[in-house]
């Protein structure tokens, strides 16, 4: 007996070596995350609220929503969190936790199944209380709702190729699926990442407004550089744009000419997102998606989110903790020009809903600064708002 106990011990230190050694292995777990943050500049270059959510669903029948698509008209915000993707890469396959708060906004869609967050704020005490699945009933103007969203249990598989679920109708979500990414498994829901939107109200690193000599004025008041940012206009489908760099303080920009080319402006694009960490398949998966929406009818300045901007909006957990992450997020500012404003008087004017409909998410800035700048239009704008309460009730959608 008296041999039997050193190796005992020698085979538990053993053990707890070997235990040791498999728990500080480096896993080569890498992390890629791209969204959107769109916004729209108002007289002062702030961020003003708008019809965040929309009216028109982009997203199969299959994404997840809270039901947020039978009131969408209730929840407004300054900024809409758009289509952010996480992929994941690993040469074996892993287990994940994943968790993303959204301190100042609610995720609206998500995708795979995932335990959904949402949380008022006490206007009082600042206490915070848990909400069941139902916001019937609740002030959903964002002024005292938070929320985050969390999936356990991700199954990373390198090495398979699961059927991934697909509709017949068109949508840009799809597109996102054109990378070298690993399959996931949540439950039994198989996917190319982890997807969420949300509506927020918090700052954007941006100022942009329009000065009394046509120019567009950016300024920075965030605490970070912003790497790039480039301004962008499209007037029935002539197109042009000016680089403006890196925004460290404050920059004034000339309109861009409407000559420019798409091939070379989506170069510029994919160019900038895989100098900020992008692999080129998902530079190229980010601007297929959002082509049809950064590109409309309309002007708008495009810029690439500084990191710790967006970690402070969406803090993100992972577990295991990733050997490499990247986040890229572009910021798209919507301006309201005096094309832009002319374009939708006119269309009022002949009852043209064509050219509302091109407008329509960002129809109630548009009209706020046509009343504002010309109190002649205000009693026209406002018996266009009647009638379109009149004829599509209050959810303002065609």
């Amino acid at each position: 007996m008296k041999s039997t106990v050193p190796v005992l011990v020698l085979c538990g230190a053993r053990i707890l070596m070997a235990a040791s050694t498999v728990g500080t292995q480096p896993n080569d777990l890498t992390v890629h995350e791209w969204g959107t943050f769109t916004s729209v500049a108002g007289e002062d270059g702030s961020a003003v609220d708008w019809d965040a959510l929309g009216c028109k669903d982009d997203l199969p029948g299959f994404v997840n929503d809270f039901g947020y698509r039978g009131f969408k008209w209730t929840l407004t915000g300054t900024v809409r969190m758009e289509t952010p993707v996480l992929y994941f890469y690993s040469s074996r396959e892993l287990d994940a936790h994943v968790k993303v708060a959204f301190p100042h906004g609610l995720i609206t869609e998500w995708y795979p199944q995932a335990e959904y967050q949402v949380y008022q704020r006490s206007r009082i005490d600042g206490s915070m209380r848990r909400l069941a699945a139902n916001l019937n009933g609740i002030d959903t103007s964002l002024r005292t709702l938070t929320g985050g969203i969390e999936w356990r249990n991700i199954k990373i598989q390198p090495d398979v190729s699961p059927a991934l679920p697909i509709e017949s109708g068109v949508s840009r979500y799809y597109a996102a699926r054109a990378t070298d990414a690993a399959p996931i498994t949540v439950g039994d829901q198989h996917e190319k990442f982890l997807f969420y939107r949300g509506v927020g109200t918090f700052p954007v690193p941006l100022s942009v407004r329009l000065t009394g000599d046509g120019k567009i004025a950016v300024e920075n008041r965030g605490h970070d550089t912003v790497p790039s940012a480039i301004l962008f206009e499209n007037r029935g489908g002539r197109l042009g744009y000016r680089n403006a760099g890196a925004i460290a303080d404050s920059v004034t920009l000339d309109p861009p000419s409407l000559d420019g080319s798409f091939a070379v402006l989506r170069h510029d694009l994919e160019t900038a997102l895989i100098a900020q960490g992008l692999f080129p398949r998902e530079a190229q998966a980010m601007v297929e998606t959002w082509r049809d929406s950064w590109f409309e009818e309309g002007s708008r300045l495009i810029y690439i989110v500084p990191s710790r901007a967006i970690d402070a909006a969406l803090p993100l957990q992972v577990e295991p903790v990733p050997s490499q992450t990247a986040r890229v997020f572009v910021g798209r500012i919507e301006l309201v020009t005096p094309e832009t404003t002319h374009a939708v008087e006119a269309a009022i004017a002949k009852g043209d809903g064509a050219i509302i409909d091109r407008y329509e998410r960002f129809l109630d800035p548009i009209l706020q600064r046509t009343s504002s700048e010309n109190p002649l239009k205000a009693n026209q704008v406002e018996r266009f708002r009647l009638s379109m309460h009149e004829s599509f009730g209050v959810r303002k959608c065609r």
